[in-house]
């Protein structure tokens, strides 16, 4: 990856209406599943693999994250803080709200309220060949959820499509290139599906089919069932 450190960003700006009454009085991310909460898994995996330059936003009872998780240091990683207004700023609003600190070079970008098995080392070796004349973005798409039985984009000869079928799940976990993000105003909320579609139009978003272990954790019936399997597993 050269001399450019890559740095990561997790998104924990969501309010969790789904989870409610359990986000009234804890920020989903801060969620413990395993004993461990999402974020501290994802702030785990990352560093260690090395990608220990952190930013993370927040909106809904941001200050609990803060407090949790600090600078970063006893986790061996530091973390860059992105506030945002009540509301938050949506995904790619918040990506864009964050970019003085993610800086001129490719990132990673996890959702903090998912859970995920995967290796982040191949995703960060990707990113760092995003450039801003060629591919802009590179997507884990997962086999389609319950929850979203329809999926979100196609994926052939590992190219992300959006108008076409069968479709997968957009994981929540991918490397982008600040390019993608760079015609959006500062502090102006927008939504990432956008951004991804105008680029996949112009054929320059890859991805790839992960196989392994994810669980998007919006209900309470889903945490618990992620932090039955994870005890489980433990044993």
């Amino acid at each position: 990856m050269g001399s450019v450190t890559m740095k990561a960003m997790i998104l924990a700006a969501g309010r969790g209406e789904r989870m409610r009454p359990l986000t009234d009085h804890c920020p989903k991310p801060l969620l413990a599943v395993g004993g461990k909460p999402l974020i501290v898994r994802h702030i785990e995996r990352l560093a260690a693999i090395g990608v220990t330059d952190l930013v993370i936003n927040h909106a809904h009872l941001g200050h609990m994250l803060e407090a949790a998780l600090g600078d970063g240091h006893a986790f061996g990683v530091n973390i860059r803080w992105s506030p945002e207004p009540p509301g938050a700023l949506e995904t790619a609003g918040g990506i864009r709200q964050a970019m003085q600190f993610l800086g001129d070079a490719p990132f990673l970008v996890i959702n903090g309220d998912v859970f995920c098995d995967a290796d982040f080392a191949p995703l960060a070796s990707i990113a760092a060949h995003l450039h801003p004349g060629g591919d802009l973005a590179h997507l884990l798409l997962i086999d389609n959820p319950d929850h979203n039985p329809k999926g979100d984009f196609a994926l052939r000869d590992g190219r992300v499509r959006g108008d076409e079928e069968p479709r997968l799940t957009f994981s929540g976990i991918a490397a982008y290139h600040p390019a993608l993000f760079a015609h959006l105003e500062a502090g102006r909320p927008a939504r990432l599906a956008p951004q991804l579609r105008a680029a996949m139009a112009d054929d320059r978003v890859s991805g790839e089919h992960y196989r392994g272990r994810w669980v998007d954790v919006g209900t309470p019936e889903r945490l618990a069932q992620l932090d039955a399997w994870l005890r489980t597993d433990l044993l």
